[in-house]
């Protein structure tokens, strides 16, 4: 267990502290303004740390700490510490996904442009990286043609160069033939600095030398050359209208957007240098750790900058929270840059735009993420394995059942049922419930009427042969309702009340921190973060509030768009329609005569009659 450091021994300074287990291993970093007011956090009475926070402090065996002369010296020695020892309650970086770069190998004799993954090497410019390979061999074949740059390999090169005969590529005109001595090192040393003046945004110059080659070539009446120097000219044109302009060409900005839950996150950021978006790059982030959306910001800007990009340190970074401590990420990352860079949060204009794009994608490539596991059939039957173990259930929960409530304040009160079969959706179960018998705002009770209208048709259904039995004939493996111990007490009521509180078990997800409680446990049940159960649960959990909010909202929709024509006899959806379009609105048929109503040919008279009566009445 871990014993607080003597009184006094904790200095009031800058720096990192580190958690070691009873093994020496390193499970948690974290930097301080003050090392003795952070510190002190950890050794508060337990009842007041977030769940997370006190299982890594149960876990410590001891703390040391490292002082520093500032904050930004103790945030970048935090970056090297977890780097080095990857601590279990740090924030973890989940995919390992390689982007592609498009690379141009600047140390070689003769340079060559090329699609790269992996680690950086030296003497290598990169630019990107880019959501797909295809991306970049779509762009490096356009440009070509006018930096027409070696792409084989050193091997082939070798080959023909010792044949003294150029490939195909020389011959097509993608190629320059250096292999052959078609081009000195001089010429093709200024191809290589065009392209990379060119990939850095800097495409006017490049536009302006073909144009005048273009021109000078038809004053020389050398229309071939002049034919090619033009598809040459249209050729880079398509290549930078690829590029989206964003900004004007002194602009160096990256844009970070976030999507995120509880337990996870989802950054993407678009890098726009001279103006333009030249690569993008995106992963996740498993939180571990309790964290706001400033900490989680800050934890993205650490991953994001803790190694130098491809593209560079950008002049500003827009995001969409500002980090905690923000004085020290704008000065980290001036230094890194060796000039200033700003922090900030978009607000109108061509940036914010763009920021609602990249968080847009940030949204997607989370979305795809959640469906990749939930659709994997041995993510589904781990997630049920685990869920019994965790829940102490009899079986694998093959059909899970979650409620859960919707109003606005008080009103339009709704309830939903959602079904997981197997670890899936199983939408042709799902069940909407109007209340009935709760007035006023009180979830519990609108929860008891719920869940006893289905448990009380299961009982109605289960002895009946199993062509007459009805909706709510299978009874769950797994009940579920969304909230925490109020809402689980209401449940084992309501089973108790049935007889089904041997046969059904019954447990509540509380949103706040991911808890499962379940009946005579005071504390929740300890279901292992980053687990594919506690992603089982939470999936069904965010599936029963958007089924209850949908349900919702369309009632209050209903009722808020109610007409004097509704409850008419004889005046249907459609009769409704045509009659408010014929006479030219609500207002002209409440106007119109009976003899008016009568008069149309399509309206039977007694449904014209009940209509005058109906806008007449003195009621």
């Amino acid at each position: 267990m871990l014993e607080r450091p003597p009184a006094g021994t904790i200095p009031d300074t800058p720096g990192s502290y580190q958690f070691k287990d009873a093994d020496g291993r390193v499970i948690y970093v974290g930097k301080a303004k003050s090392l003795r007011q952070r510190l002190s956090n950890y050794f508060q009475n337990p009842a007041n740390l977030p769940p997370r926070t006190f299982q890594m402090v149960s876990t410590a065996a001891s703390v040391e700490w490292i002082q520093v002369r500032n904050e930004v010296e103790a945030l970048m020695l935090e970056y090297s510490l977890i780097k080095q020892h990857r601590p279990r309650f740090n924030v973890r970086l989940v995919d390992d996904k390689s982007y592609p770069f498009l690379a141009v190998t600047v140390s070689d004799e003769w340079p060559r442009p090329m699609v790269m993954r992996g680690r950086r090497r030296k003497g290598v410019r990169y630019f990107g990286p880019y959501a797909h390979a295809y991306a970049i061999r779509d762009t490096l074949d356009e440009l070509l043609r006018t930096f027409p740059l070696r792409t084989c390999s050193d091997a082939k090169f070798g080959r023909h160069e010792r044949l003294g005969k150029p490939c195909l590529l020389f011959h097509i005109e993608k190629c320059s033939g250096p292999c052959v001595g078609e081009i000195d090192h001089d010429s093709y040393r200024r191809l290589v600095d065009e392209l990379l003046e060119f990939l850095d945004g800097d495409t006017q110059p490049v536009l302006d030398r073909l144009a005048a080659q273009m021109t000078a070539a038809a004053d020389s009446l050398e229309f071939e050359q002049a034919a090619r120097l033009r598809d040459r000219l249209a050729t880079v044109r398509r290549a930078i209208e690829r590029q989206q302009m964003v900004g004007d060409r002194s602009e160096d900005v990256d844009v970070v957007g976030i999507a995120e839950d509880e337990l996870e996150a989802s950054a993407q950021v678009f890098f726009v240098r001279k103006g333009r978006v030249v690569g993008r790059f995106g992963f996740l982030l498993d939180k571990v750790m309790d964290l706001t959306p400033d900490q989680t910001i800050a934890a993205v800007l650490e991953q994001l900058y803790g190694d130098e990009p491809a593209v560079g340190y950008p002049k500003a970074v827009l995001v969409p929270t500002l980090p905690e401590d923000i004085d020290v990420y704008q000065e980290w990352l001036t230094m890194q840059r060796g000039s200033r860079v700003d922090i900030r949060i978009p607000q109108r204009g061509p940036k914010r735009q763009l920021a609602e794009t990249v968080t847009q994608n940030a949204q997607e490539a989370f979305n795809r993420h959640r469906l990749k596991r939930a659709s994997d059939h041995n993510s589904r039957a781990k997630a049920l394995n685990e869920l019994q173990d965790a829940l102490h259930l009899p079986a694998a929960p093959l059909r899970i059942e979650c409620y859960d409530m919707s109003h606005l304040q008080g009103t339009d009160y709704v309830g939903s049922m959602v079904v997981l079969e197997d670890g899936l959706p199983r939408k042709q179960e799902y069940r909407r419930f109007k209340i009935r018998t709760v007035a006023g705002n009180d979830d519990f009770a609108a929860m008891e009427e719920v869940l006893t209208r289905r448990l009380t048709n299961y009982l109605a259904d289960r002895d009946k042969p199993p062509a007459e039995r009805g909706r709510f004939a299978y009874p769950p493996q797994l009940l579920l309702v969304d909230g925490g111990k109020g809402q689980l007490g209401v449940a084992v009521k309501v089973l108790e009340e049935l007889g089904l509180a041997d046969e059904i078990p019954v447990a509540s997800l509380a949103k706040r921190f991911e808890e499962v409680y379940l009946p005579g446990r005071s504390e929740p049940v300890e279901v292992r973060r980053g687990s594919e159960a506690l992603f089982l649960l939470q999936r069904i959990r965010d599936e029963s509030h958007r089924f209850a909010i949908t349900y919702h909202r369309e009632l209050r929709g209903k009722r808020m768009t109610r007409s004097v024509l509704d409850g008419i006899p004889g005046l249907g959806d459609k009769r409704k329609q045509r009659l408010v379009k014929e006479l030219g609105g609500v207002r002209a048929v409440q106007a119109a005569d009976l003899a008016t109503l009568q008069a149309l040919p399509w309206l039977p008279d007694s449904v014209a009659g009940a209509v005058y009566d109906a806008l007449h009445s003195p009621a």
